[in-house]
């Protein structure tokens, strides 16, 4: 394995330090960064510490197929990936229309990778190159392993697997898989007899070698009827866990098969610190930076990735299908010597934006009976409530930042990804909310309660109302002690299925009471392989298989925006409309209560207070300076 350089990325590049025939060819939607935060890099990283040859195409011309052809065919494989974003997302809003940047392309231009990119750029391999094995992987093809609703088309489509034309998917983060299949191939075993590697999709028109499986109801019948897909995707979210998840077999027409194998199991910390220990550039690839420094590296070249996992599950979120619920985390060790690193970096200024992962401060699987049995099928770690097994614990979290913040060199330790703020609650001992308020806020702490009407929450999978509210207060008193002014900054999503105007209308008084109206709403975005997703196509929830409200119209989602960002002028009609049809036109007046001023010389009806006041602590600390 070579110890210091970039992974090759040019023709070049390879000829000067191989030449001949790459073992892998991987071609990525992304500008090349040899980073641990981008999946290309670790993919290629592992590959090469296990002997093999990896050769790198960026961002190709999909509209040339001599664009795939720089080194020409690899000895085992070519490797794709849309990069670490979907494709689709990267280039479309949520009311579907064309995004100006992309934060992985050098300058931050549009329109270097196509729509649907997995697809197209192994159909651009198939053209010129009829029998090398194809392997998809990344977060794109991975949520699309299986049927699934497509939001851009409004359709319900194939595996990404057969419209893609490829062999194998490796879903889910990879290192496992990949190793395997490399292994595999180099030993003269034919793609199309890999069909036992644990995190991988394959298919086959041989039901016969398909074995041990539950068989989800066929394409043809969830295209006739989505309460077909709705009980698949059912089967599919209990069946997520590497230790109890259930090979899955999903046919189409009369004799093919997209067959899903178990997760792979999860990395131990020892193999997590091996991962992060490859000799990584940490930077964009030299031939990138002709056109300008890739965004989204300035995001991460100064935090560092803690864990993986979250068991929170959220309904809005993949992570549950991409990364599993069991956390996997990182020694310290290796977390302080990466940091030693970014010391030493000529442009560091002193400050580590953050230390977390998905949820920031899940350090350690949520019970003891995960490490060995895995996680439950129908049982939720902290939902409805956090489980009587769970052990809310941030004492080595709390010691890993206090080990970060006294290194050399190191200012100030933020945490800036997300926390699970009743995982916080749930902890018996207090101190992490002190040291989180004294040492790692910046003056504002982002938290995702989401919506405050414990209808949507439900469907969310998100705690109550009151546990967000009991957050709030011990939150404010902490900084009111440690006279800090701090701030809370909550996200707030809007339109998502189980909100209908009434609920939209709760969470814009929940905002008038709290004196704030947040800069940016989310609107639900329907992705792929997420239980929302399911409920917004098919308007039941997977999990119970009720029936389930659904915002789709367009008009009805902009007036649900425009409620929580009532005080903006540009809003004034929708809200009052959305007002009008919720028959809510008590808020239409000059009292406190009142969203909206009535129109001039209009004459307004006012209806007893039935609000009950917020405590001043809590509207406080949603409050910021201007």
């Amino acid at each position: 394995m070579r110890k210091e350089g970039f992974v090759p990325a040019t023709k070049e590049e390879w000829d000067s330090l191989y030449g001949g025939q790459p073992d892998f060819v991987y071609v990525i939607g992304d500008a090349y960064v040899d980073h641990p935060s981008f999946g290309p890099a670790i993919i290629s990283r592992v590959l090469e510490s296990r002997g093999y040859t990896v050769a790198i195409i960026s961002q190709p011309d999909w509209k040339k197929k001599e664009s795939i052809q720089v080194y020409g065919e690899p000895r085992l494989a070519f490797l794709v990936s849309s990069g670490n974003m979907d494709s689709m997302v990267n280039h479309y809003t949520v009311s579907r229309k064309r995004r100006s940047r992309d934060a992985y392309t050098p300058g931050g231009f549009m329109g270097k990778r196509p729509d649907r990119a997995v697809i197209v750029y192994s159909n651009l391999i198939r053209q010129t190159y009829k029998k090398i094995p194809i392997i998809l992987g990344g977060i794109e093809a991975s949520l699309r392993r299986l049927a699934h609703y497509d939001y851009w088309s409004d359709s319900f489509r194939r595996s990404v697997l057969l419209d893609s034309g490829a062999d194998l998917i490796s879903y889910g983060m990879g290192e496992r898989s990949i190793a395997e299949i490399a292994d595999a191939l180099d030993g003269g075993i034919d793609v199309r007899d890999l069909t036992y590697i644990e995190g991988t999709v394959y298919r086959t028109s041989n039901s016969e070698i398909i074995y041990d499986a539950i068989y989800l109801p066929d394409y043809e019948s969830m295209c006739r009827d989505k309460r077909f897909y709705a009980e698949s995707f059912a089967i599919q979210w209990r069946n997520t866990d590497p230790f109890n998840g259930k090979r899955l077999a999903e046919q189409y027409g009369k004799q093919l098969y997209v067959v899903q194998n178990p997760p792979a199991k999860p990395l131990s910390q020892a193999e997590m610190d091996d991962i992060y220990a490859l000799p990584y550039m940490r930077a964009c690839h030299p031939n990138s930076l002709r056109w300008g420094e890739v965004p989204a590296i300035s995001e991460v070249k100064y935090s560092l990735v803690s864990c993986r996992g979250c068991f929170g599950s959220c309904s809005f979120c993949a992570l549950t299908f991409h990364q599993g619920r069991i956390i996997q985390s990182r020694s310290h060790e290796s977390l302080l010597k990466e940091a030693e690193q970014m010391v030493k970096e000529p442009d560091f200024k002193g400050y580590i934006h953050d230390v977390g992962g998905p949820t920031a401060n899940f350090r350690h699987p949520a019970c003891k009976k995960q490490e060995v049995h895995g996680a439950c099928r129908e049982r939720q770690c902290l939902y409805p409530k956090p489980c009587k097994n769970l052990i809310a614990d941030h004492r080595d979290y709390q010691a890993l930042l206090r080990k970060l913040r006294e290194l050399p060199g190191v200012k100030k330790v933020f945490v800036r990804s997300g926390l699970r703020f009743d995982y916080l609650l749930a902890d018996p001992e207090s101190s992490f909310l002190k040291e989180l308020c004294t040492y790692h806020v910046s003056g504002q702490l982002k938290v995702a309660p989401e919506h405050v009407s414990d209808t949507v929450l439900a469907k969310m999978g998100k705690p109550s109302r009151s546990v967000y509210e009991k957050f709030c207060r011990q939150y404010g008193e902490m900084n009111e002690r440690l006279g800090k002014k701090q701030y809370l900054v909550p996200y707030l999503m809007s339109s998502h299925p189980g909100s209908g105007l009434k609920e939209a209308i709760e969470l814009a008084e929940y905002c008038r009471d709290l004196g704030y109206m947040p800069e940016q709403v989310q609107d639900f975005y329907p992705t792929p392989s997420t239980v929302s997703t399911c409920m917004y196509y098919t308007g039941l929830d997977p999990r119970t298989m009720e029936n389930v409200y659904v915002p789709k119209d367009p008009h009805e989602k902009a007036m649900q925006r425009a409620l929580i960002q009532y005080r903006d002028p540009k809003n004034y009609e929708l809200v009052r409309e959305a007002l009008e049809k919720g028959r809510r036109t008590d808020l239409i007046g000059f009292g406190p209560k009142c969203l909206i001023r009535p129109k001039k010389g209009e004459s307004t009806q006012r209806r007893p207070e039935q609000i009950r006041k917020r405590k001043k602590i809590i509207r406080n600390v949603h409050k910021r300076p201007g």
